[in-house]
């Protein structure tokens, strides 16, 4: 089946989705998106995702041309188009095509676009043996310069924190914010398990307040795991019981290993197993 891809309110075949190259969100990344998850044909947490698309597009003063509940409607239909059972959502908002310059004055017409294909970020036995990680040199953007709660599509912070975990020979980075505290990772944020308690960074150390990250907070609470939010540094990862990583589509993984040295036994934790087994009753049943 080929893919459809919505563009503007039409669907286009995915070799005949194209965008003006004028686009200032190919010419500067400016412009807004979310990464969306199906499971069982439901569209999980659709309202919290449009919700923070919407919020991310005011920050950046980017007038989306649909009311939020005409972006529910568009992802859904998006998505029963292509009979996606199990798959990812990308809804992208652009600033528009306009001229040669950086004045967002200067666009027109904010391109709408939902993609919707499959997602696999990790292999399988990372799941059941658990990763490693490694604090990388580039810093979480300073969210006086670009607020890391803002999910544009100006994404180079990441993806160069992304690079130097390559080279170090991991598929995930650690990545610091500008006063050397945790922060979170380049796609992903990061939980600790301490003497029983359930840590992750606050989002005033510069993070994105992820979809997933708020579930897991949830299930911990319903599970009557103690959780809380606590500035950490890196001595705090290393002398963790447990640690994993939350994100729409890494969804719960276990981290074994940061910076060469193993976190707790080696071996994904009994907290981490029971929250990523909760995830999947959520999102599966």
């Amino acid at each position: 089946m080929t893919l459809k891809v919505y563009i503007g309110g039409k669907l286009f075949d995915k070799a005949d989705a194209k965008i003006s190259v004028y686009d200032h969100g190919l010419l500067y990344g400016d412009g807004v998106f979310e990464g969306i998850r199906i499971y069982e044909g439901r569209v999980f947490r659709l309202r919290e995702h449009v919700q923070r698309l919407y919020l991310s597009a005011k920050h950046i003063k980017l007038e989306i041309p649909l009311a939020p509940e005409q972006m529910a409607d568009a992802i859904t239909s998006t998505v029963q188009a292509n009979n996606k059972r199990n798959g990812y959502i990308r809804a992208v908002v652009t600033r528009g095509a306009g001229t040669l310059g950086l004045d967002p004055r200067k666009t027109s017409d904010p391109q709408v676009i939902i993609i919707v294909d499959d997602i696999s970020l990790y292999p399988p036995e990372l799941y059941e043996n658990g990763m490693e990680i490694a604090t990388v040199a580039t810093i979480r953007n300073h969210p006086n310069a670009l607020d890391p709660r803002i999910k544009s599509l100006n994404y180079l912070n990441n993806i160069l924190a992304k690079i130097e975990a390559i080279q170090a020979g991991c598929l995930e980075a650690l990545m610091l914010n500008h006063k050397g505290e945790v922060a979170e990772c380049t796609g992903d944020n990061i939980f600790l398990v301490k003497d029983g308690a359930l840590l992750t960074p606050p989002l005033d150390a510069g993070i994105l307040e992820g979809v997933t990250r708020t579930a897991v907070l949830e299930l911990a609470q319903a599970a009557n795991i103690e959780a809380r939010e606590m500035t950490m540094t890196r001595h705090d990862v290393y002398s963790a019981n447990e640690c994993f990583l939350t994100g729409t589509a890494a969804e719960v993984i276990p981290v074994v290993k940061c910076d060469g040295r193993l976190i707790g036994n080696g071996k994904p934790g009994p907290v981490t197993k029971s929250l990523r087994e909760r995830f999947h009753q959520l999102t599966r049943q």
